[in-house]
């Protein structure tokens, strides 16, 4: 009896299943009086964006520079003789013409005193011969042009004995430190001996190498800004002093020098320098984020939000690149003041795209 009533259900189910795919073949053929179905969704993407503004821009050359002494120079004897006295100690500051080191010079005062001597009787001589032959037309010509010639003859020979004198003390040439002393009392030197080295320190200079495609915006008294990474927040401004002419086949770099004034010798010589020269300046630039510059095939693109609202769209606009300083990008064609460009969203959208403006940036350069 069970299995009888079991075969009933079974029965009546199948009967609804067919009229239920009747059904629903009926509703397929009338489809086209029913309504139409809803859309599909339209992809909205969020977006910040900046309004484009013109605003001065500098751009610059960032360099490398290594500090260096202003004047450095390594004095040598001149003369043969002992050194008798050492004047100063390494590290010591010394003023133009302070003396350095004293050599031996007995022998040579000597030769200067006897020629001293001869030069005194000369010039004795030639004044009575030419006071005598001016005046009381007494003795010869030759005698007074020998006595004359005699008197000049002398005075140069001490003029160069006493040059020689002097040239036994080894002064300083110019304002500077004792960096290194080459010989200790009691040396023998010979011309040439190297006796000590001095160095100035104020004003320093700063060699920098430029590369080569720079050339032709480099001149002597740009300007620069100097910074060093021990002296943090502090900056320096100078001037090129100095623009190499020719370009080192090693680095493709010609050589660049500015001076920087160094009051307290904080500077030292092969300290490096980071040196920022000027290239360019404009008082109205488009100047955009870097960021929000999108590399295609034919070279750069931005996106800028066309309409309000529910109907913001974003546009494809192709831009040209006139220079670039840290991330701040100077564009001289495809946008204009007042453009609303997106800048933090742009890697998400394309062409035509709805878009929701979730912020807007101001126009300023660090935006």
């Amino acid at each position: 009896m069970a299995r009888s009533t079991r075969g009933k259900w079974t029965g009546l189910l199948g009967v609804a299943l067919v009229v239920g795919v009747a059904a629903g073949c009926s509703g397929d053929a009338n489809a086209g009086d029913a309504p139409a179905e809803a859309e599909a969704p339209v992809r909205v993407i969020n977006v910040e964006v900046r309004t484009v503004t013109a605003q001065p821009f500098t751009e610059v050359i960032r360099l490398t520079g290594v500090v260096e002494a202003n004047r450095d120079v390594t004095l040598s004897a001149e003369e043969m003789g002992v050194v008798r006295e050492m004047m100063v100690d390494r590290g010591a500051r010394v003023a133009e013409g302070d003396p350095l080191v004293r050599m031996e010079d007995r022998s040579l005062s000597a030769q200067v005193d006897q020629a001293r001597a001869q030069a005194s009787l000369a010039r004795e001589t030639w004044d009575r011969r030419k006071r005598l032959w001016e005046e009381d037309q007494v003795g010869s010509e030759l005698a007074y042009l020998e006595a004359r010639y005699a008197s000049e003859q002398a005075a140069a020979a001490l003029e160069s004995l006493e040059q020689r004198q002097a040239r036994m003390t080894i002064r300083a040439p110019f304002a500077g430190f004792v960096e290194e002393r080459n010989v200790e009392l009691g040396s023998m030197v010979s011309p040439g001996t190297p006796v000590a080295r001095i160095v100035s320190l104020n004003p320093v200079k700063i060699v920098s190498g430029v590369p080569e495609r720079f050339s032709a915006d480099v001149d002597r008294g740009a300007r620069t800004t100097v910074t060093f990474d021990i002296f943090p927040g502090e900056s320096y401004t100078g001037e090129i002093a100095f623009v190499g002419a020719t370009v080192d086949p090693g680095n493709r770099t010609f050589p660049v020098e500015l001076t920087l004034p160094n009051p307290g010798n904080r500077f030292k010589p092969e300290m490096v320098a980071n040196v920022e020269l000027v290239r360019g300046e404009m008082d109205a630039a488009i100047v955009v984020p870097q960021d929000a510059l999108v590399r295609v095939e034919e070279g750069f693109v931005v996106f800028v939000v066309d309409g309000e609202g529910s109907q913001a769209v974003a546009r494809s606009q192709p831009v040209e690149v006139a220079g670039s300083q840290r991330n701040q990008v100077v564009i001289s064609e495809g946008l204009e003041a007042g453009d609303r460009l997106v800048v933090l969203g742009q890697q998400q959208v394309a062409n035509g795209d709805r878009v929701n403006v979730v912020a807007v940036r101001d126009g300023g350069e660090g935006s």
